[in-house]
């Protein structure tokens, strides 16, 4: 008798304000695309699961929260073959009900999937395009920049050399479209902070950085330095081909910076203040090695939904949208203040380290650079100087 009337009371439903309400699952996906297998022997290859376990980490950090607040956060990993459209790939992720999505691809095939998610309730979070037209002419409202702008980067750098008296400088500028562009950055970089480009060559000696070795082909490339008139070499190689050839390679001692030598970036595995070393550690311990930059920058997009979504209370992308531009949000993100977002192009603004291969260097904004708003705002273009018309 007491066995059933204790069966009857669990039948009876109870009150609303006693019921535990559903989570509610917030779906996030990287887009990446699928890299082509390494040589036989690379000295530094790239990880396989670069960029997305820096999501797999961020996702665990949201759900940390969620699970008090009401949230359960999880991440699809779409990786495309060679030749998947993007765009179309991007299209079915939404019609599967995924209103978030980080992409990690060029910025042609960026612009591509914002086009085609014009009037969507969908955001997307560029982790690792660096153009500057995306924060520019080509800026989207449905955008937010994780990674920072070349401008970004090398006004980064611009304000170390300045700082250090290295006014005159060498740039030498590869063969690949991206090159030029960082170079055409580099180029307003200095004039924006006082510095002159006192000779410009381009690299015509092919990849000699990747045949790790000289031969008497290379003879031109050693003089390549000689009869100029400079403090410091700035290279221009994104791809990596020739930068770190220089480097002891000048005919004068001089140091090398840019893409190669000293380098900004947005994270390291030697940057240890502020917390870092606490999440250099939880990420070892989950994918066993260090983290790089994309690992960072995606983290810091799937934290930002977790961020946004905590402090509103809401899941809708619209609302998150209009939160995230605001004064009122802030992502903690181990660089020892909080991170906002630009409102006039959605470009996240963030302190730049300054490093060599194994050593911090320098952290940028550099000491001694203000600004009426916030010195993260002297790094990049700033309000006055966007093209960038969001609708």
């Amino acid at each position: 008798m007491i066995l059933g009337a204790a069966v009857a009371l669990a039948a009876v439903a109870l009150p609303a304000w006693a019921q535990t309400p559903q989570p509610v699952d917030i779906r996030i996906a990287l887009i990446t695309r699928q890299q082509p297998p390494p040589p036989l022997y690379e000295f530094d290859p790239i990880p396989e699961d670069e960029g997305l376990a820096g999501g797999r980490l961020a996702v665990r950090d949201n759900n940390t929260t969620g699970q008090f607040t009401g949230q359960r956060y999880a991440l699809e990993e779409e990786t495309l073959e060679d030749g998947q459209d993007a765009a179309a790939a991007a299209r079915s992720l939404v019609e599967r009900g995924v209103r978030f999505l980080a992409v990690n691809l060029p910025a042609a095939e960026l612009l591509a999937i914002a086009d085609g998610l014009k009037g969507e309730n969908v955001l997307l979070f560029n982790v690792n395009a660096t153009d500057d037209r995306l924060r520019g002419a080509d800026c989207r409202s449905n955008i937010f920049h994780m990674v920072p702008s070349r401008a970004m980067l090398t006004e980064a750098l611009a304000q170390f050399l300045a700082f250090k008296r290295w006014r005159r400088l060498f740039l030498v500028v590869g063969p690949q479209p991206g090159d030029q562009l960082f170079a055409d950055a580099m180029k307003r970089a200095a004039r924006k902070f006082g510095l002159v480009i006192a000779a410009e060559k381009p690299w015509e000696f092919g990849p000699l950085a990747r045949a790790k070795a000289d031969s008497p082909t290379t003879a031109g490339a050693l003089t390549f330095t000689q009869n100029l008139d400079y403090d410091i070499v700035v290279v221009a190689d994104e791809a990596g081909d020739f930068g770190d050839y220089l480097t002891y390679r000048t005919w004068d001692p001089r140091l090398v910076v840019g893409t190669q030598g000293l380098t900004p970036t947005t994270w390291h595995p030697t940057f240890e203040v502020w917390g870092a070393a606490q999440a250099q550690t939880r990420f070892r311990r989950t994918a066993n090695r260090a983290m790089r930059p994309l690992d960072y920058q995606v983290w810091m997009a799937v934290r930002t939904i977790g961020e946004a979504v905590t402090q509103t209370k809401a899941a809708d992308p619209g609302t998150l949208r209009q939160f995230i531009r605001g004064a009122e949000f802030g992502l903690p993100a181990y660089k020892g203040v909080s991170l906002t977002f630009r409102p006039w192009d959605q470009q996240l603004r963030q302190p730049l380290l300054l490093v060599q291969p194994r050593f911090l260097v320098s952290v940028a904004p550099e000491q001694g650079f203000l600004h009426q708003r916030t010195p993260l705002d002297t790094l990049g273009f700033d309000q006055p100087e966007t093209a960038c018309k969001l609708q």
